[in-house]
Parts: structure tokens; sequence; C-alpha cells
């Protein structure tokens, strides 16, 4: 298994443990501010965490797919599939007197990197 790290997110508000190797791409190429994104220098793959805006529509489970979606559907992905989704314990969130739930989704997205064709 690969050595791991702890990363602060978004200024510290919260963390995410990435491999000791991940390349923080904002440290390449402008990066908006509403995302982190760092990218393996092996494999060529990418992690993307973004800070999206309720939509009060869609609540729950369908919230994170809705979201996930509409990512994939902006970005122009050729492909979109959700592998899980699953309910986090609020008692094991920093931000549990924020919000009344919260999801992980995991899936994948077929995407074009910048400049490059579908």
């Amino acid at each position: 298994m690969e050595p791991t790290r702890d990363c602060p997110l978004f200024g510290g508000a919260f963390s995410a443990i990435l491999p000791t190797g991940a390349i923080d791409v904002s440290d390449l190429r402008p990066v908006p501010d509403n995302q982190e994104v760092f990218c393996h220098p092996v494999t060529d793959q990418s992690l993307i965490v973004e800070l999206l805006e309720l939509q009060a529509h869609v609540r729950g489970e369908a919230a994170a797919r809705y979201h996930f979606e509409d990512v994939g559907g902006v970005q122009g992905a050729r492909a979109v599939h959700v592998e899980s989704v699953q309910p986090l314990s609020l008692e094991n969130l920093a931000l549990r007197g924020c919000c009344q739930e919260a999801w992980v989704l995991s899936g994948k997205q077929q995407i074009a990197k910048e400049n490059q064709q579908p």
C-alpha cells in the first residue's frame, strides 16, 4: 500500500488522506475556489473535491447522485458511473452541527482533461 499523508482542504476547513506523492494541481494551474484537485504522478488519475450549492429539490442519496451527474454533464463526460452512495454518520463529522445529513458517493466519470478531445 502506498504511504499517505493528511492533506488540509479549503484552507484547513477539513482534510483528506491522500497518497504522499499526490500533486496539488493548484501548484500547476488555476483551480476554482470551490475545488481542490490532486493528481497521481504515475497513474494519471485525478481526485477532485468540489463544494456544491444546495439544491432544495433533491435530498439524501438522490442529491449525491444529482450533483455527481450534474458535474459530469457540465464537464462533458462521455460516461458517468455511480459505484456506491453511502450515508456518513453525523457524529463522525467535524461539521455535524451545520448539517442534517451527509453522503459519500464513489464513482467514475470519463472526461477529457484540459486541452484534450473527449
